[in-house]
């Protein structure tokens, strides 16, 4: 079987694509068989050197500023603030709850 080199274009075409299969609820294997790809490779693709980034010189990529949502990050912030709250609540229940059982234990 001859091996088909893809384009950098092409991969990040493709993993648009895959994108959009993949917010439809399409699995892995389904996924990569509408590309017309093999599995490890859509995954190679994925997670490996190659993503959607590829198209763009990495130069740009490194000096290129990410656009800020205020908005987005003082609501994730508190929102990290109101779990980090309910977890110092969880954490001190359930020491008293281990406490109150090893009571119990020694009782026994």
């Amino acid at each position: 079987m001859k091996r088909k080199r893809h384009s950098a274009p092409e991969i990040v075409a493709k993993l648009r694509r895959a994108d959009e299969l993949a917010a439809e609820g399409m699995l892995q294997s389904d996924i990569a068989r509408a590309l017309g790809v093999s599995v490890m490779t859509y995954h190679r693709w994925r997670v490996g050197r190659l993503t959607h980034e590829t198209a763009k010189p990495s130069a740009e990529r490194r000096a290129a500023p990410k656009p800020k949502d205020h908005l987005a990050d003082s609501e994730q912030t508190a929102r990290l603030e109101e779990l980090r709250l309910e977890n110092t609540r969880l954490r001190r229940l359930l020491t008293d709850l281990l406490l109150e059982k090893a009571k119990l234990e020694e009782m026994l």
